[in-house]
């Protein structure tokens, strides 16, 4: 089996309302290898978001541990773990998020540019990961004159611009119709094939969970298989 890129070591997640505490994630256990794609499904209200969040060290764990590539994460300073969501791991939301006044190929560029590449560098890159997305003739449009499938795939070419080893995507079809909700998870999923990213998915699109490699879900704060 691929090597562990990413696990969750017991982790708990808490948060206070007035006089209770909600526990969001308890004890929770996973493991991601590289190259393999996971969907999470479960419903609305079961922690699916603040696991991503938790995992992507977006949120700090109240127990247990976050183990990137080997190293505990969980309780690294805010610097360090900016650090490391910068290099090693990509998000994607259901929301695209573009920044409206660049282009597609500044808006991948971003990222890397904050990483320190060189304006050339960088723009080489987001130019090729446009046309691996088949969108490379849109290159100097902005969000707004591209459809919800371009932006959305601009929006996975931007998440792995520093070529991360953790993808987390929270309904990344979410807000499209099943044909182009298909035709973006092909992209996505040749993506992280043929780079061996590690891919959790969080998606309600039962037909786009059974394409990957398995399926795991929530259940009283602990991951599950389904």
């Amino acid at each position: 089996m691929a090597a562990a890129v990413l696990e969750l070591k017991s982790v708990e997640r808490h948060y206070v309302q007035g006089p209770r505490k909600l526990t969001i994630l308890n004890g929770a256990e996973f493991t991601l290898h590289r190259g393999e794609m996971v969907a999470l499904v479960a419903p609305s209200g079961t922690g699916k978001s603040t696991l991503l969040h938790t995992a992507g060290l977006l949120e700090r764990p109240d127990g247990g541990d976050v183990i990137l590539s080997g190293k505990a994460c969980g309780r690294l300073s805010d610097d360090e773990r900016t650090a490391i969501r910068r290099n090693d791991i990509g998000f994607v939301y259901q929301f695209h998020h573009l920044l409206p006044e660049f282009s597609a190929l500044e808006n991948i560029m971003m990222p890397q540019l904050i990483r320190g590449l060189s304006k050339p560098e960088a723009a080489k890159r987001a130019a090729q990961l446009l046309d691996y997305m088949q969108i490379g003739k849109r290159a100097q449009h902005r969000p707004s004159e591209l459809s919800g499938g371009e932006q959305q795939r601009v929006a996975i070419a931007r998440a792995v611009a520093n070529a991360p080893l953790v993808l987390l995507a929270d309904e990344p079809t979410g807000n499209l119709d099943p044909v182009t909700a298909s035709y973006v998870f092909d992209a996505l999923e040749a993506l992280v094939r043929q780079s061996g990213l590690a891919a959790l998915i969080a998606t309600h699109n039962h037909e786009l969970a059974g394409r990957m490699d398995r399926r795991v879900t929530l259940n009283e704060g602990k991951v599950v298989p389904l």
